[in-house]
This record gives structure tokens, sequence and C-alpha cells, in this order.
């Protein structure tokens, strides 16, 4: 653990990892550069949603060039389903374009020369260092991940900077990846937004549960039990 981290910390990350031991982003890819194109498409859209445009997006675009290449109102017909499409749909050929001009077509292992990609910002970076590459340089931080670390107690910040900021302060460098992917399955199966299960929580006992209210869900309605993450990636 990094220095300063309280215990338990780290007996957070070793419930949350216990519970979720095969947890992968939902988006579903094979290489760097699908989860990049997946990525930026996820953006104010759900992962289903994504999923379902590119798996026939993957097979007729296989590489940068393919992109880089495309007519850009064929690209936007194929991206329709997705909310701002047309704006997705330029970003990604732009990407792919600056990744054919200066990196031979490959998705660069680099912060900094991702974040310089059109539509890439620092959290769809973190995710493709963190998954496509096994790269820990920052924590994803979705409202999942934001939700969570306020009922937590782990961080404060009223922006997904500062809460990336005060999480790489708590939780060590190696589970950076790892820890994000765990309170996103955990936000969606377990610490839901409305009507947390705290009844049937792993971390019940440690959650101080900042603004949660103890109100349970409305009668009949009982809280799922959580699925193991399964998602097929690599």
């Amino acid at each position: 653990m990094v220095v300063g981290s309280p215990p338990w910390v780290r007996e957070l990350c070793k419930r949350l990892k216990a519970t979720y031991p095969n947890s992968r982003p939902a988006l579903t890819y094979n290489n760097p550069l699908q989860l990049l194109v997946a990525a930026i498409l996820s953006a104010q859209t759900t992962d289903e949603s994504v999923n379902r445009v590119t798996q026939k997006l993957f097979q007729r675009y296989k590489t940068a060039s393919d992109y880089a290449q495309a007519d850009l109102a064929e690209l936007e017909k194929d991206l329709r389903a997705i909310g701002l499409y047309r704006s997705k749909a330029r970003n990604i050929q732009r990407s792919c374009q600056i990744l054919c001009e200066k990196y031979g077509g490959e998705v660069p292992p680099d912060m900094e020369a991702l974040l310089s990609l059109p539509g890439v910002g620092r959290k769809t970076a973190n995710v493709v260092l963190g998954n496509g590459f096994g790269r820990n340089e920052g924590i994803v931080v979705d409202r999942h991940v934001a939700r969570l670390s306020h009922r937590l107690g782990l961080a404060k910040g009223n922006n997904p900077e500062a809460i990336e900021r005060e999480l790489m302060d708590k939780i060590p460098r190696e589970l950076w990846t790892d820890f994000s992917n765990w309170l996103i399955w955990h936000g969606r199966k377990r610490c839901r937004a409305r009507f947390p299960d705290c009844r049937h929580c792993e971390l019940e006992d440690l959650c101080p549960k900042i603004g949660v209210s103890l109100q349970g869900p409305p009668e009949g309605r009982s809280p799922k039990k959580p699925a193991r993450a399964t998602t097929r990636t690599t």
C-alpha cells in the first residue's frame, strides 16, 4: 500500500478483488485500437449500446488506416445508433489519421500522446493505458467511481481530476486499473445510485455510507445479487 494508507483501505481492496476477480471494462475489444474507438464512443452512451455498434464496426474497420481513409458519411452511418455519432465519427477518423501520421498506425502507450488525440480525455486515456497496455498511469473516474469514492469516504473532490488525485494518494499504483474496474462493477451490481443494497454488501462494515439514505427499495422490489464480471477482453 502507499504510505499512509489505512488498514481499512487494504481490507477494502482485498474484498473487492475477491468479489470481482475477473472484472474488466464492459466494453468489448480485442486490441488497443478497438478499445480506443470503443472508449471514444462510450461518452454519454451506455456500454451496451457501444458493444452493439462495435460488433459490426470492428468487422468493417480493422486498422487505423481503415478509419483514416473511410468516407466520413459512411462512418457516421455506421455509428448512427450512438449518441453524438457525428462528432464521434470525426474524432475517431482524425485520431486514426494522427495514429497513421505519427505512430505507424499503432495506439501509443503514452498519456501525453493519447491526450493529444481528438475525443480523448484523461478518463479515456486511463482506460486505454490500464486495460489495453497494463500501464497504471492513473485511475479511471466515471460516475460509478465518483459516487462510490464519496460514499466510502475515499474522496471529497467535486470533479474527476480531484477525485483521481485523492484516490491515487490512497490506492497502490499497481492496483489503479483494477481498483477502478472493481468500483465500476460494484457500483453497477451492488452500490447503485438509488437504493444501494447495503444489507448484502461485501463492504457494509467498512463503508461509512456517506450520503446514503437508509430507506430501502420500494415494497416488492428486491435488490439483485451481484454477478461476476465475465466480459470477454484481452
